[in-house]
């Protein structure tokens, strides 16, 4: 029997080399994990769920004298929210945040598809259209949607100006007003993830759809969207929450005549300094929401070819 035969290999014992060895990658491993997941926990934690929860609290408090808090506990701010006027104040804020969503959409998927489909020496140059009115400011892209729908504004002028008006059109301070402001300021999230999603698209698949006879509208309704309806469900969730929440746009467009849930929100904590109400109103619409979100993600993840 040769040498090599006989030699046999050591045994590990349980505290050998390889064992300690190996808890020191673990170990390092775990040092490196809790030195990432750190910094973005504590963030986390203190300037999200521990303000969270304050508010949380507040809205089962009540509200003393001067819009101070008694923590006399009460499920009153809960019971109020169901009163209609508030009750349609939400319904009305759900319709705007939809109609933008679903007008986003309309506009968002073919631009989307133009740019996936355009040479790529275009892209490039497409992409930075879009992304062009992140460069500026909300508030500032607000103003000027307000410069184009006031009585002298560019609408008006132009309207007059080819004789089909005599008076200027009232188009500021009007729901309209409000749902071209959300789609101005969202339509960019509705575009990328749609782009995203579309380039990744196969499109030999509309090519073999259309060989075995099926129609452009078929094609698109069994094949394409399906597909990219990853890009249809990440897209319409990026602009409906937002939109849903939104009291800026609404404030300077609506002119305090179309009131969403956001800016009965921003009336209770900052005019009526009910911060109890304001808290629970708060925790209604983010639940709601959160339902509708989680609701729409499982249709559409649901969805097949």
């Amino acid at each position: 029997m040769a040498i090599a035969d006989r030699v046999e290999a050591p045994a590990e014992e349980p505290g050998g080399l390889p064992a300690r060895l190996l808890r020191a990658i673990r170990t390092r491993t775990g040092l490196q994990l809790g030195g990432l997941l750190g910094p973005g926990a504590f963030w986390l934690i203190v300037f999200f769920l521990l303000p969270l929860a304050v508010v949380f609290a507040y809205s089962f408090a009540t509200r003393g004298a001067y819009g101070t808090i008694k923590w006399t506990l009460t499920l009153e701010n809960y019971r109020q929210f169901a009163d209609w006027l508030y009750v349609k104040v939400f319904l009305f804020s759900l319709l705007i945040a939809v109609l933008t969503t679903v007008i986003c959409l309309v506009i968002g998927y073919p631009f989307a598809y133009v740019m996936s489909r355009a040479p790529r020496r275009w892209r490039n140059g497409l992409l930075i259209l879009v992304m062009v009115p992140f460069w500026t400011n909300f508030l500032v892209r607000t103003y000027a949607i307000m410069l184009l729908l006031r009585s002298e504004g560019l609408i008006n002028s132009f309207l007059r100006s080819i004789g089909l008006i005599d008076q200027p059109l009232n188009l500021l301070y009007t729901p309209g007003a409000v749902v071209l402001g959300l789609v101005y300021g969202y339509l960019p999230f509705m575009i990328l993830p749609l782009y995203a999603s579309i380039e990744k698209f196969d499109f030999s698949l509309v090519e073999a759809a259309q060989d075995l006879g099926a129609s452009t509208r078929r094609v698109f309704l069994r094949v394409m969207l399906p597909l990219t309806m990853p890009g249809v469900v990440a897209g319409s969730i990026l602009v409906f929450i937002p939109t849903v929440g939104a009291f800026v746009t609404p404030d300077l467009l609506g002119g305090g005549k179309v009131v969403m849930i956001g800016n009965l929100i921003q009336q209770q904590f900052l005019t009526a300094r009910h911060w109890p109400f304001g808290s629970a109103i708060s925790f209604v619409l983010m639940a709601i929401v959160l339902a509708s979100t989680l609701i729409y993600f499982r249709s559409g993840g649901e969805r097949t070819v």
